[in-house]
């Protein structure tokens, strides 16, 4: 799906910007999509299997939004992603690595736990880098853009016992991001991770296991996805270029470094 119309009469700080959004569905994708959208950006949504909720999504949007599918769990499949990205809207500038997933990894469930360690590292790490990878190139070739990965709280603390390989694979979503604006700022490419703690999302609020959370946190609620949404839109500006390499925490001081 592609929609075009009003495409080059957009304003706003993001204005003439293409955006992809992974995994912008949903949750804080969803919400970085409506916000980017909001500040006059053409968005690709890229969704795994949810088609009616990302139609929904464009249709409520109406202009400057385009659909493309893609299972990340799948090796290989993230840069075919990038590849319908760039045929349905001609060129990306920024690239918003929201997709992924809090999966187990028990340490006393061997299948489970090789299974768990697989598909986190796929998903929360490889296809990223993935992108990041075919990013760069088409950076590189235009002269510069923008990278954005979503990480988490646990790549620096860590995750619990359950979740090793998750808070594994987020950490090295932070060093991917290190290297890649040390190594590629001299092309025009700049890159920013973003780690989240606890954030309101249909599937953190799904979970029995979360009730409660938020009269434990410092500002007594969940961050919403728009605080986040709102953190990536303004990095997506360029208006803070000195930042590259840089990891920001939306925590609502529950983690504080």
């Amino acid at each position: 799906m592609s929609t075009r119309a009003g495409a080059h009469s957009a304003t706003g700080p993001l204005a003439g910007t293409v955006v992809l959004v992974t995994g912008g569905s949903r949750g804080i994708g969803r919400a970085t999509v409506e916000t980017a959208h909001r500040d006059g950006a053409e968005v690709v949504v890229h969704y795994a299997s949810n088609e009616t909720a990302a139609r929904a999504l464009a249709d409520a949007l109406g202009s400057r939004v385009h659909l493309v599918a893609g299972d990340l769990l799948e090796p290989g499949e993230a840069g075919r992603v990038w590849d319908r990205a760039v045929e349905a809207a001609g060129r990306i500038d920024v690239l918003v690595n929201n997709a992924g997933a809090w999966l187990a990894s028990p340490l006393d469930d061997d299948a489970n736990w090789t299974r768990g360690w697989e598909q986190n590292l796929q998903l929360n790490l490889q296809a990223p880098a993935d992108l990041c990878r075919s990013a760069i190139r088409h950076y590189q070739e235009r002269g510069g853009g923008i990278i954005i990965n979503l990480a988490s709280r646990s790549s620096h603390r860590g995750d619990d016992a359950e979740h090793l390989a998750y808070g594994a694979a987020k950490g090295g979503l932070l060093a991917l991001t290190k290297g890649i604006a040390r190594g590629y700022a001299k092309d025009g490419v700049l890159a920013y991770a973003i780690a989240p703690g606890w954030v309101a999302t249909d599937i953190a609020a799904s979970d029995p296991a979360n009730a409660g959370i938020a009269a434990t946190l410092p500002l007594g609620e969940i961050t919403p996805a728009s605080d986040v949404a709102e953190m990536i839109a303004f990095l997506a500006s360029g208006r803070s270029r000195h930042t590259t390499g840089a990891t920001i925490d939306i925590t609502g001081a529950d983690y504080v470094r």
